[in-house]
């Protein structure tokens, strides 16, 4: 990482620069080795009294004296793409995400949108805060946390950091409001014809257009099946489902994938414990995307959760990239 110009180091970072991504060289804290320096990567988010509070990529924020700067300076704001992956904003993803997987209610506040389904994941219910809710940051999440509360539910918010345009200032004015984060995730995307491609058996491998018990059974989020479930996974403007069966009535993998223009958007892919390492995720995953691309989609997407090992190497496999990580965020302050 280099700062130096003419062998000095020097900090070319000013307030002025709030908003942009930058990269800072520090003096390690007190108590650590001296002559030690520590650096961060992310975007500056204030620059007030004396204190810079740094973004990074996976949503943590860093608070950094002015005093302890030794070197700092604007970075670009996004790196290079890799070949042959699909180019897409943050926003373009975020509303083709949100489209995939609908709540049963939701509200606008200003050009947010609060989302709520029974408690049925984190995605269906917290607020998609895409824009600017009209008011005052405070007072948004005031009204946000009065909306779930009616409805009995946490108050979440679903924010994302790692991309170009994505909201790393947001994430930092939830934490200075008392929202902690609670789950951290990744927007993965692809080629989708590379799915399509995969080598995989897909004989076993059955579509429909609805799901059925056998399914949800297999499903490991609806422990509780009721409507509200149902409304969700049936939710997007083209759905479809994927089953293998098994050797009883709970099928040995499954997965759902909605096709929305070019994107085909990959949801619970899931496979019994005694069936893994046969294959079946990426048969299911590879008749789906053969089907999406029938309708006309080039482009794939999914979200995994980042400690999720098992399915992360997968998706590396496939040739899926990280795009931008995606959090939700949690009230967690007491009155």
């Amino acid at each position: 990482m280099e700062f130096t110009a003419g062998g000095r180091l020097e900090v070319r970072i000013t307030p002025s620069d709030v908003g942009k991504r930058v990269s800072v060289r520090r003096r390690a804290e007190a108590g650590s080795e001296a002559g030690k320096f520590t650096d961060a990567v992310g975007v500056l988010t204030s620059w007030d009294e004396g204190v810079l509070l740094i973004t990074r990529r996976t949503g943590e924020t860093v608070r950094i004296p002015e005093s302890s700067l030794v070197a700092g300076k604007v970075v670009p704001t996004a790196p290079a793409r890799r070949r042959g992956l699909p180019a897409a904003s943050f926003e373009e993803l975020a509303r083709v995400s949100a489209r995939s997987w609908q709540p049963v209610e939701s509200a606008p506040l200003g050009d947010w949108v609060l989302r709520a389904a029974s408690g049925f994941t984190r995605r269906a219910n917290s607020v998609l805060p895409l824009g600017d809710p009209g008011m005052p940051l405070d007072e948004a999440l005031i009204r946000a946390r009065s909306w779930y509360a009616d409805r009995g539910l946490p108050a979440y918010v679903q924010t994302a950091t790692g991309a170009e345009g994505t909201q790393e200032a947001l994430c930092a004015g939830l934490e200075e409001h008392g929202w902690e984060r609670e789950v951290t995730a990744e927007l993965r995307v692809a080629g989708l014809a590379a799915i399509g491609d995969l080598d995989a058996d897909m004989e076993r491998v059955r579509l429909d257009r609805s799901v059925d018990g056998s399914w949800l059974r297999r499903y490991q989020r609806s422990t509780v099946p009721g409507p509200h479930v149902l409304k969700v996974l049936s939710s997007g403007p083209s759905v479809w489902f994927a089953t293998v069966p098994g050797e009883s009535d709970v099928p040995a993998a499954i997965g759902r994938c909605v096709v929305d223009g070019r994107w085909a958007g990959f949801m619970a892919v899931e496979v019994d414990p005694a069936y893994r390492r046969q294959g079946l995720a990426t048969a299911v995953m590879a008749a789906l995307a053969r089907r999406a691309l029938d309708e006309g989609a080039s482009a794939a997407w999914l979200q995994v959760e980042t400690d999720n090992g098992g399915a992360v190497a997968l998706y590396d496999g496939m040739g899926f990239a990280v795009h931008h990580l995606y959090h939700h965020f949690r009230y967690s302050r007491s009155s």
